[in-house]
This record gives structure tokens, sequence and C-alpha cells, in this order.
């Protein structure tokens, strides 16, 4: 879905501004990484394979392409990637039926951004039908747009997704604040110019040049946003080591 683009908010003198935030949806918004997990289990159980628990943390936060065609290759089930992908996204609209929980902080930050004209994207790996169910949760009137990881030629960690909203909504990657939980998601952001705050879910993120990565959304504000691209005191504080 596209909207009308809000007008930016001011620059300061030296053109540093924050222009837009994008924000990845599982793991990061919504608490679905694990239903994402169960989902797998259940639909390869029903194949007659068992998902190791290591996998887990292979499969999570990849465009689904990947993801599916890992545990193709991994459990050796005869099952082709297009009915398999079609299948999981079957049992996953399923199971999200009733609502997704957003993750802690989530809906205070999406208010803040909305309330104050931020451009802002939901930038997902999920299919489109995906996003939009979730959307009913999230509130769509929150977002100047969204792009889902089957409406691009690379989804994440290619830069593509995210390159695509700064080009939409008309800004500089460079001022533009991401928002990930996986390592992937971060290299897509990172790749395509974009400063990060990592929000870790299943595995750890280091800190790096400018990355910064907190505890949960309830560190992350409107202010904090701004500071991670002018580069002020107000973030430092907040970086921590993984774990």
């Amino acid at each position: 879905m596209t909207s009308t683009v809000p007008a930016f908010p001011s620059r300061a003198a030296d053109g540093s501004a924050l222009q837009a935030v994008f924000l990845d949806m599982d793991g990061t918004l919504v608490d679905t990484e694990g239903f994402w997990w169960d989902v797998e289990v259940a639909v390869f159980r029903d194949l007659g394979h068992e998902l190791e628990e290591s996998w887990r943390d292979i499969v999570v936060g990849g465009p689904m392409t990947r993801s599916a065609g890992y545990l193709i290759e991994a459990t050796g089930a005869d099952i082709a990637l297009p009915e398999l992908t079609t299948l999981l996204n079957d049992r996953f609209e399923e199971r999200i039926g009733g609502g997704v929980p957003l993750m802690p902080g989530a809906a205070r930050l999406l208010a803040e951004l909305s309330g104050n004209s931020v451009p802002t994207a939901l930038v997902s790996a999920s299919h489109r039908r995906i996003i939009d169910r979730v959307l009913r949760s999230l509130g769509a009137e929150h977002f100047t747009l969204t792009v889902a990881g089957d409406e691009v030629p690379r989804t994440k960690p290619h830069p593509d997704p995210y390159l695509l909203a700064a080009r939409r909504v008309g800004a500089d990657p460079a001022r533009c604040a991401v928002v990930e939980d996986t390592a992937t998601g971060v290299a897509a952001a990172e790749a395509a110019g974009c400063r990060v705050v990592a929000v870790p879910s299943l595995a750890p993120i280091a800190p790096a040049d400018g990355r910064v990565v907190v505890g949960s959304l309830e560190e992350v504000d409107l202010g904090f946003l701004r500071a991670l691209i002018t580069g002020t005191d107000r973030h430092a504080h907040r970086a921590r080591p993984a774990g």
C-alpha cells in the first residue's frame, strides 16, 4: 500500500535532519519470529521431517525463498520451493488470523512517528499477503508506504528494499534511520547506506560504526532517531554489546 507522502521535517542548517524511518516487521514491530519457526516445524512434520533447533538461527530474518530452500536441502523433503512457500504462507496466515502481539514500545513509537509526520515505511522480507494481514494489528495509517519481499527482485540481505523505500519517499538513504532485529536486515540497511538501530530478537548483533544496538524499542523514540543521524550523544549511551 502507498499513501500520500507527508512533508519532510525541516532540515538542520547542515542538511543532517532525519528524513525518513524504515522499520522491519517480524521480530522488530511484531513478535512473530517464533510463529514462523512453529509453522516451519509443523509443515515439515506433515511432510515427514523433523527440523533441528540449530537450524532456527540460520533461517531467521531471511527471505522465504532462502529459508525454505535451506530447509528443503537440509531435510531432503520431496517438495518444490514454490509449493513449500505457498504452504508456509497459508499456515502462517492461519496462525496470525486472530492478530499478532506487538513488540514492547512498538505502538508508542509508531504513534510518535506518524504524529510528527515523519515519513515511515514498513520494509519486510515477508510477502505482501502477510504484510497486509499484519497491518491490521499494526495500523496501516502509521505508514507512508510498505515494501514486501515479493515486490523486489532481490530482498534482504540485499539493499534493494531499503533503496526502494528511500526512493519512493524522496529521501537520501544516509538520512534514513532503519530499525531491524536480525543480522540479515542490518546488512541490507547498511548496504543501502542507512543508519541502523538493531534490536536483536533471537541472535545477538554487535554494535558497529553507524549502528546502535538496544535491548528494546522502549529505548527508541524520535529524538533518539534524529540523534542517530546527526551523530550527537543522545544515543551514544544507549549502545550496548550484544548478548
